[in-house]
C-alpha cells in the first residue's frame, strides 16, 4: 500500500467565498478548523503567497486577570467550586 493511501485523508471542503459588510469572507467547516487546530476569536494572520491566502495562527497572549474576571458567567460558572465541610475555624 502507498504511502498516500495509509495516511488519513485530511479534510478539505471546496467553498463559495460571501460579501461581509465590505469584506469578504469564508466559513471554516468544524473538520477542517479542528484539523488546523483553529478555534472561535483565535487571532490569526493573513498572507498571500504565490496567489494563496495563508492563514497562520498567531500566539496568544495570556489573559490579564481583568479579562478572565470580565469572561466569568456566573450562570454557567456559579456555585462553589470545592463543595466541601468546614475544615477548621472557617466562619459559617
Amino acid at each position: 500500500m502507498s504511502r498516500h493511501h495509509a495516511e488519513a485523508a485530511l479534510p478539505e471542503a471546496v467553498l463559495d467565498i460571501k460579501p461581509w459588510g465590505n469584506n469578504l469572507g469564508v466559513r471554516i467547516p468544524a473538520a477542517v478548523a479542528r484539523a488546523a487546530k483553529l478555534r472561535a476569536n483565535q487571532r490569526v494572520r493573513l498572507t498571500v503567497e504565490e496567489g494563496r491566502v495563508v492563514i497562520t495562527p498567531q500566539p496568544s497572549e495570556p489573559l490579564s486577570l481583568e479579562e478572565r474576571l470580565a469572561l466569568f458567567d456566573p450562570a454557567v460558572h456559579g456555585g462553589e467550586a470545592m463543595v466541601t465541610t468546614a475544615l477548621g475555624a472557617e466562619a459559617v
